[in-house]
């Protein structure tokens, strides 16, 4: 079905960006975000959610990460996704 949404272009300019690095149409973006929005509605509870940080122990031990550290990870994990 064919629709129209007025959004601002500030939002506008960062979903298509953010398609662009998935690698998917901003239809398909729109689509899987508002499927999942449906799926889970703001009143409903989500079972099993979690509180950040996910990375540490029981004890709360901090785990120290850099930026260099994030942009070594990510460039790995797109090597890996995109064969780079």
């Amino acid at each position: 079905m064919r629709t129209t949404v007025d959004l601002p272009d500030e939002l506008i300019r960062a979903a298509k960006a953010r398609a662009a690095e998935r690698g998917e149409t901003l239809k398909e973006l729109f689509t899987r975000l508002l499927a999942r929005e449906v799926k889970s509605p703001a009143s409903t509870p989500q079972k099993g959610r979690v509180s950040l940080p996910l990375i540490g122990d029981a004890e709360g031990t901090s785990v120290v990460t850099t930026n260099a550290d994030l942009e070594a990870a990510l460039t790995a994990d797109d090597a890996e996704r995109y064969g780079h």
